[in-house]
Order: structure tokens, then sequence, then C-alpha cells
């Protein structure tokens, strides 16, 4: 089964809320990713503003062009 993200929503500080098309929901706190990035390119997202301003291309979440982008099993499996 391909799984794909439905639908990702900001809740709050770092965290996003994920429907998945396999009816699975998952809520991710990027949090602690983002502030243990050693990658300047990473880091940047812990600026909110930049954070949520993610989307959904071809049932997967992306930020700036896939600039960031995670593998969506592991989302769906509520890990990063």
């Amino acid at each position: 089964m391909i799984v794909s993200i439905d639908k990702a929503v900001y809740l709050d500080g770092y965290k996003i809320k994920f429907d998945f098309s396999d009816g699975v929901s998952q809520i991710i706190d990027f949090e602690s990713f983002l502030k243990s990035a050693k990658n300047p390119m990473t880091k940047k997202y812990l600026d909110r503003d930049l954070f949520q301003g993610f989307s959904i291309e071809y049932g997967d979440i992306v930020w700036n062009d896939y600039e960031l982008c995670f593998p969506i099993w592991d989302l769906h499996e509520g890990e990063i």
C-alpha cells in the first residue's frame, strides 16, 4: 500500500498533525530535531514563521522546494 499525507495542520510550537491516506493520524513535534540539527539550512526552521511555511506536494510535506523534507513512512510511524 502506498501511503501519502492527505492533510497537515500546524498546531503550536513545532508540532504538526498529519492525516494519512490510510486513516492514520500522528502528531509530530519537530523541536528536538531542529534544535539538534548541525546544518544551518535545517536550523533556520527554528524560525516559527519559516517552519509554518510547509506545503503538501504529491502527498509529501516539504519546506521551500524540498529544502527540508522527511520520509513519509517515518512520519506515519510517528518518528523523525
